[in-house]
């Protein structure tokens, strides 16, 4: 599954203790590099978001709480649509509906 892991900076919170938790954690678990498959920053710093790649919820709540104290999370399951073949299905329901 991909998870869409949105953060924001708590107010308190300052580049450099995200920078030396982000080593910490990187230096602690090696595990969780290979599960980002994604990581964007909205222009202007302290938000943005992560995709990570997990069956696990917990394994997912397992990486994000060591930041908690720095981040806000809003968490999403997602999945990706073809363009393509989503327009194909909305044809086609729209003619079955008719």
């Amino acid at each position: 599954m991909l998870w869409y892991c949105r953060f924001k900076w708590h107010q308190h919170t300052r580049a450099d203790d995200v920078r030396r938790r982000v080593l910490e954690q990187h230096e602690q678990r090696t595990d969780v590099a290979g599960k980002i498959k994604g990581w964007y920053n909205l222009a202007g710093g302290g938000a943005g978001f992560i995709l990570l790649e997990s069956d696990d919820p917990q394994q997912v709540s397992e990486i994000l709480q060591p930041y908690m104290d720095l981040i806000s999370w809003d968490v999403h399951v997602v999945y990706e649509l073809s363009y393509q073949k989503a327009i194909e299905e909305f044809r086609k329901q729209l003619q079955a509906n008719a």
